[in-house]
């Protein structure tokens, strides 16, 4: 049974108008989507959460997201999910099934990721770390190279594979990517050079079914 809270717009989607309101200093804006009973293969873990996925309490949920049609499109779902109005208890179901758990860095919601400070993005990191040993995914994925340079103070990274003896306290057996935001804000990716790079995650980290 599902433990999360229900969608704050009950099952609406946010106006305009609507969204204002979810601009707070709330570090729960959201809750993860983690299941406590079942291995996690991988650990994808965004920024924060703009308003919209606050309105409704579910992760990557404005429309113009190619987060979850990516995600599809490189066969970590079965089907797009479609999280515009919340996150439905059946697609949080698959998720857990998959093995695949949703957090974020930071977790008040904001506009855009770069209203975030430094010592947010820090402090997000840290707590990030902290949570791992007890989490225990094979692996991790962040989304969003900016934010990550920031919260790890490690300013020449680059996408892809991280070398986490750069990270103190990091697990030596849990290995790291970063992949792009998936915001329709970032221009220089599509759908399919998204996906492509969810495969190598998925392949790559371990996730795979015989894992």
């Amino acid at each position: 049974m599902s433990t999360r809270r229900p969608s704050p717009m009950h099952g609406d989607k946010p106006t305009r108008e609507d969204l204002p309101r979810f601009a707070t200093d709330n570090p729960h804006a959201i809750d993860d989507v983690i299941a406590e009973d079942a291995a996690l293969r991988l650990l994808i873990v965004g920024v924060n959460p703009g308003l919209w996925t606050a309105a409704v309490n579910a992760p990557f949920a404005h429309p113009g997201n190619r987060f979850w049609p990516a995600l599809h499109r490189a066969g970590l779902t079965e089907y797009r999910i479609d999280t515009a109005r919340g996150l439905d208890p059946a697609d949080e179901r698959h998720l857990h099934e998959r093995g695949i758990g949703i957090t974020n860095l930071v977790g008040r919601a904001s506009v855009r990721a770069d209203e975030l400070s430094r010592e947010e993005l820090r402090a997000g990191g840290e707590r990030l770390v902290r949570r791992l040993p007890d989490l225990e995914p094979r692996a991790v994925a962040i989304a969003g190279i900016t934010s990550f340079r920031t919260a790890f103070g490690l300013p020449r990274a680059a996408m892809g594979r991280q070398d986490t003896t750069l990270i103190p306290g990091w697990p030596a057996h849990i290995p790291l990517w970063v992949v792009p935001q998936p915001s329709g804000l970032n221009a220089h990716e599509t759908i399919d050079t998204l996906a492509q790079k969810w495969r190598e995650v998925w392949a790559e980290g371990g996730c795979g079914e015989n894992a």
